[in-house]
């Protein structure tokens, strides 16, 4: 997996645990053309081709289009993406960790770029909080119940 940029400005990692298996997590997470279903910040997702490494994905976030490429996909274990937008880029990354028909979810994710320094402390208490609503809401959609 590519590592995030420990030195960037802009920088947050956190983790939950989700009450469902992997296997679970897996599926919700990495159904990028159904993130905006459950994903309340997203308002539109769209993968280029095959969930793998290399292919591109095109969303809108709080405003910003980004346009993002697959860099890990580890079925069930690593799913992470580089993406660009507004001069700034960002590497993000996803850990399952699987512990007694629990799922440990780790996320990581760092920004550069002139934006990012220049607005580092705004940056970094966004990207806390969206990065803690973005586990809330993945916790939420892989225990919903059908």
């Amino acid at each position: 997996m590519k590592d995030i940029n420990h030195h960037a400005p802009v920088k947050c990692s956190m983790k939950i645990i989700i009450s469902e298996s992997g296997k679970k997590v897996w599926e919700v997470l990495t159904d990028i053309n159904k993130w905006p279903d459950w994903q309340t910040d997203i308002k539109t997702a769209k993968l280029n081709g095959a969930l793998k490494e290399g292919t591109s994905f095109d969303w809108k976030t709080g405003g910003a289009k980004i346009h993002s490429r697959l860099h890990t996909v580890n079925p069930y274990l690593q799913f992470g993406w580089t993406g660009k937008t507004f001069g700034m880029s960002a590497i993000h990354n996803w850990t399952l960790t699987e512990e007694d028909g629990k799922t440990v979810v780790e996320v990581k994710e760092s920004l550069t770029g002139i934006a990012a320094s220049l607005f580092k402390k705004l940056f970094n208490k966004n990207l806390e909080t969206g990065m803690q609503h973005w586990l809330e809401l993945l916790k939420t959609a892989c225990e919903r119940k059908p």
